[in-house]
């Protein structure tokens, strides 16, 4: 097994445990452990076909990892007052 497999592996396990907890209502899909998760999990896809030079993934982990990082600096707003 090549070192970009492991990581691969190691990712999507990531991923899919993070899908798992919020299927199954154990996370939110707000928190930041969810975030976290899928920054990592995406992120070390996303590394890995980056090895392996495989670029339609490298691009869609990437967006994802960057989606998933900028959600766990995301400040929550509080409502309106104006809001019904």
């Amino acid at each position: 097994m090549k070192t970009s497999d492991i990581i691969a592996s190691v990712g999507v396990i990531i991923l899919l445990i993070g899908f798992m907890l919020n299927l199954f209502k154990k996370i939110s899909p707000e928190s930041k452990a969810y975030a976290l998760m899928n920054f990592v999990g995406a992120g070390m896809c996303g590394y890995s076909s980056y090895l392996i030079s495989f670029w339609p993934f490298v691009i869609l982990e990437s967006i994802w990892a960057f989606v998933a990082l900028i959600s766990l600096f995301k400040v929550p707003r509080g409502t309106s007052s104006n809001e019904k």
